[in-house]
């Protein structure tokens, strides 16, 4: 077993509010500067993006974890994280079926750009990605759960998209064994405003939209294999001593 330093939420050149700089080689070079062991590639409600970024980052020597940032239809935003390409494209489908009906406007939102992994443009994606989902907070978590990924809110401690800021607490159900939060987020501080929280780990990212911001934030885990299956068994037995943040 050993530490791992991990970057569980970055956006690319798919994320409307994304930079075009975010492209596969500068996102994994930037992520290798930082000293990160593990990346997970979160656009907002799509991993279109995914595999070429997969590839580019085990050029680079880095463990990649398929991710997604998903907007409830509360509109909460929730990350989700996969092993495998099968579990998570086949999440990735439904969840692309479950948007809102909404076309992007690239003047306001800014493109959505689907890339291969030597930064060839492929497409343009036309659903409004900055949308949310039809699907519920629980009903993300669930189908993340039914796909074996492993979900949990992301940056409970934003003043937006948040489900602290949207709800104004932590449901209890479904059980959540870990929660996300800011790269600057005071965890004392957010646990005596939150109470419901402190039997939660959490994990701190970077959020990144733009290549300064990737590291800013993030969490070493001690793990026996770098696994998203292994996240999700330390988070659920609540092993506080084999993560930092």
């Amino acid at each position: 077993m050993r530490w791992y330093k991990a970057d569980l939420h970055i956006h690319t050149v798919l994320s409307p509010c994304g930079g075009l700089e975010m492209a596969p080689a500068a996102v994994m070079t930037r992520a290798k500067e930082q000293g990160l062991d593990i990346v997970a590639i979160t656009d907002h409600n799509s991993m279109a993006n995914s595999q070429a970024y997969a590839q580019v980052a085990r050029q680079y020597g880095l463990i990649y974890w398929y991710g997604v940032e998903v907007q409830s239809i509360e509109e909460i935003h929730i990350i989700g994280l996969f092993d495998s390409w099968q579990d998570a494209s086949r999440f990735d489908t439904l969840l692309y079926d479950s948007l809102l009906p909404v076309e992007n406007d690239p003047d306001f939102f800014g493109d959505q750009v689907v890339i291969s992994s030597d930064e060839t443009i492929i497409r343009f994606e036309s659903r409004a990605l900055i949308n949310s989902s039809k699907w519920s907070f629980d009903e993300v978590l669930e189908q993340i759960a039914a796909h074996n990924g492993f979900g949990f809110p992301a940056h409970v401690d934003a003043m937006t998209f948040s489900v602290l800021a949207q709800l104004g607490f932590l449901p209890e159900y479904p059980p959540i064994s870990a929660v996300g939060i800011t790269a600057k987020g005071d965890i004392e501080q957010l646990k005596k405003l939150h109470p419901e929280i402190k039997n939660c780990l959490c994990i701190r990212n970077s959020d990144a939209h733009y290549l300064t911001e990737i590291g800013s934030g993030f969490t070493e885990l001690y793990l026996e294999r770098p696994t998203v299956s292994e996240l999700k068994n330390l988070c659920e037995s609540r092993d506080f001593a084999r993560l930092r943040s």
